[in-house]
């Protein structure tokens, strides 16, 4: 029981939201264009969940690999650092569970068709890259623009276009909006991890540009995806879609302890008040669309 416990440790459950809110977006909008399938909407979010929890896996695995997780580290602990899970086994797992995940996504090409084989195979392929290959983009300030390319665009997209066989500006916006909404956990976790990157040389965007820069994303993200919900509503013709603006309004208010942030439980707090606040918008946002 305790080597599942540290299986269960080591899969980061608390990260999921990042999986499960552009399902729900992609889905509610399929769901208002009278289009919604509850099988494309099942497979669609057993993919999200296993790629994020292989990706996690494999990010436990590689970075210690690569020495950039140390005894300084902020964050939560890393089963094979810490020596509780063997390197190999952690590897195994991560690429069985992405493994899980590419078979379970085989299952919407009845929906979407043979070409989201592309999408299948890259969402696999980069949440190995995300910290391992030859350019591992969370080490060279590419990790912002894979989360809101995969937890964003791709995601939003891609699950509304295997209900409805369509793509539209909106959708995109929307997947843009919750993207970046979404990586500001990404923000969070290296602004708390900013001293350790820059001695291990993991070249994330605040190593580059610095706290400031990170404080900033933050913010666009959060005006970013308060403007989505209000687009969505003026487009629809209903202020139903407008509750999908409150996580975004409550992560403003939040600017400032960002800002001001220091040690574990500081970062730690904020993190799970942004984490909510993540699953919060992809259940409002989704709820307003639906009740459009």
């Amino acid at each position: 029981m305790q080597t599942l416990s540290y299986w269960f440790e080591a899969a980061r459950f608390k990260t999921l939201p990042a999986s499960i809110c552009p399902v729900l977006i992609g889905s509610a909008w399929a769901f208002s264009d009278g289009l919604f399938s509850d099988e494309a909407m099942l497979y669609s979010l057993l993919f999200a969940i296993l790629c994020q929890i292989g990706t996690n896996f494999a990010n436990d695995y590689l970075d210690y690999k690569k020495g950039s997780d140390t005894p300084s580290r902020l964050g939560p602990r890393r089963l094979v650092s810490s020596g509780l899970v063997k390197p190999s086994h952690m590897r195994m797992a991560a690429l069985f569970i992405l493994l899980a995940a590419f078979l379970v996504g085989l299952n919407l090409i009845r929906f979407g068709g043979p070409w989201l084989l592309i999408i299948g195979l890259s969402s696999i392929l980069f949440a190995w890259c995300y910290t391992g290959g030859p350019y591992p983009l969370a080490y060279n300030a590419l990790g912002d623009i894979f989360v809101i390319i995969f937890f964003g665009i791709v995601a939003v997209a891609g699950t509304y276009y295997v209900h409805t066989l369509m793509f539209s500006w909106l959708i995109l916006l929307n997947g843009v909006a919750c993207g970046l909404f979404i990586n500001n956990l990404l923000v969070i976790n290296n602004l708390r991890d900013y001293h350790e990157d820059l001695r291990s040389q993991k070249n994330t965007s605040i190593v580059l540009f610095g706290p400031d820069f990170g404080v900033k994303l933050y913010t666009l993200a959060c005006w970013f995806s308060l403007g989505a919900p209000i687009i969505n509503s003026l487009y629809k013709g209903s202020l139903m879609p407008l509750i999908g603006s409150i996580p975004a309004l409550i992560c403003l208010i939040h600017i400032n302890q960002l800002k001001e942030a220091q040690g574990k439980d500081a970062f730690e707090l904020l993190l799970k008040k942004t984490g909510l606040a993540v699953l919060l918008y992809g259940i409002l946002l989704s709820l307003g669309l639906s009740l459009a």
